[in-house]
This record gives structure tokens, sequence and C-alpha cells, in this order.
């Protein structure tokens, strides 16, 4: 097993991509810490957690609120001890054209998406730099790197990502904490799912596989950066879309 016995902390865990990167990393043989504003589902999330044989915990935490995610540090490290991986992958979208942009739809977005990661970032690679060790993947997302209409707030958001990951891996290198992210395209979620045949047959002709992708097709990537595989990797985004943007 490629994850065997490392305490992973995931935000967002409890559905979709981060419920796939959840089960996988735990099938992998990781203990996994769950931290989502739904208990409930955190729960079920760790119930099959535990399931597959892993230790699990689940936190209700808003990822927004620094003290909140210090607190959750803490109980993670009292009950494992260490925090190996770090997967920050709660996010919410508030579309809305620019000029149509509440200012409430700007900050909740950039509250979540970004300040979430710093803040979770910060909390965990306290412990990571005691360690000496430690995996940070942040998940992205293309629209952080071409731009989408109605989505400046998650666009900003998300290429605020890709920055702030390039930045803490030149801040933490030193203590052998590597940081990438993740940029998913067009994923097959519940959200996507409900588009009407003819909007998705004309998002799968900008895809040069012409497919939408799944959640594991997250989580793999995922995966392949949490191991040992990556060990000379950092700073860096991939970019899982089917081939959508290139270069």
């Amino acid at each position: 097993m490629r994850l065997k016995d490392k305490v992973v902390l995931i935000t967002g865990g409890a559905r979709g991509i981060g419920r796939a990167i959840t089960l996988l990393f735990a099938q992998e043989g990781a203990d996994v810490v769950i931290i989502d504003v739904n208990l409930q589902e955190a729960e079920k999330a760790a119930g099959e957690i535990a399931a597959l044989g892993r230790k699990s915990l689940a936190l209700q935490v808003n990822v927004t609120d620094y003290r909140k995610v210090e607190e959750a540090v803490n109980k993670i490290l009292d009950k494992f001890t260490k925090v190996d991986i770090l997967v920050n992958n709660a996010g919410i979208t508030k579309d809305n054209l620019l000029l149509r942009m509440s200012e409430a739809e700007w900050d909740a977005v950039l509250n979540v998406n970004l300040k979430g990661s710093f803040n979770c970032i910060k909390a965990a690679s306290r412990a990571m730099i005691k360690q000496r060790s430690g995996r940070i993947i942040n998940i992205a997302s293309i629209i952080g790197i071409i731009g989408n209409a109605g989505q400046a707030n998650y666009a900003a958001s998300k290429a605020g990502i890709i920055a702030l990951t390039k930045t803490a891996a030149k801040e933490l290198a030193s203590r052998n904490i590597n940081v990438n992210a993740v940029a998913p395209g067009f994923i097959q979620t519940e959200m996507t799912a409900k588009l009407p045949e003819d909007i998705k047959e004309k998002m799968k002709e900008a895809i040069p596989l012409k497919r939408f992708g799944s959640p594991d097709d997250v989580a793999k990537a995922c995966l392949f950066l949490a191991g040992e595989e990556s060990g000379y990797i950092t700073g860096q985004t991939i970019v899982v879309d089917g081939g959508m943007v290139m270069g």
C-alpha cells in the first residue's frame, strides 16, 4: 500500500471529488481525518473509511476560521500524533456576471476557497515542519488558468491557490515538505449530471478525449502527489482535464 500508516487531513472530504480522494487514500493504507461544514456527511464518509479497516475522524470545521482550523489540527495531533498529508479540497461557487456580482458573493468564495486553503496550510505545516516531512495538495481548477464568464470570484480564488502553492512550496522545501496543486477540468459530478444533454455534448466537444473526467481521475493524481514517487516534484500544478487546456 502506497500510503501505509500515513495520516491524511482532507477538507471537504465528505462528497464528490473529496470523497473519492478520501476513499482512495484509505484503500492505500492511510488513516484519514475529514473536516467539513456538514458533520453528518463527514461522519458517513468516516464510517466508510473505518469499513476499509483504517482509522478515521470526522470534524465539523469552517475552514474560513483559523482558530477552528488550528483546534482541529491539535485534535488530530492528540489522536494520531502527526499529520503527513494535507489535501485542501473544500470549495464553493457563487456564480454571477462581474457587474452583477455582489461583494458578499465575492467574499464568500474567496474566503472558503483561498483563505481556507491558507488557514489549513498555516496550521498543518507547523506540525510538518517539526516532523521535517509532509505533503500538501491543493485542489485548484482549470478555471483558475483560463478564466470563465460568470465566475470571476471562483477563477480568482483558484488562480490564487496556484500562486499560493508555488509560494508555499518555496517556503517549505527546506523542511522536506512538498506542495503541489491539482487542477481538474470538467468532472462528472452531481452538478454536471443535472446539465441538459445538449450542453453536456457541447462541453465534451471542447475536450480532446471527448468525455468528462471522474472524481477518481482527480483522486489518482492526488495519490501520485501524496506518494514517494513524487518526491522531487514541488510547486507544480497537474491539470486533469482530458486535454482541454494545454500549454
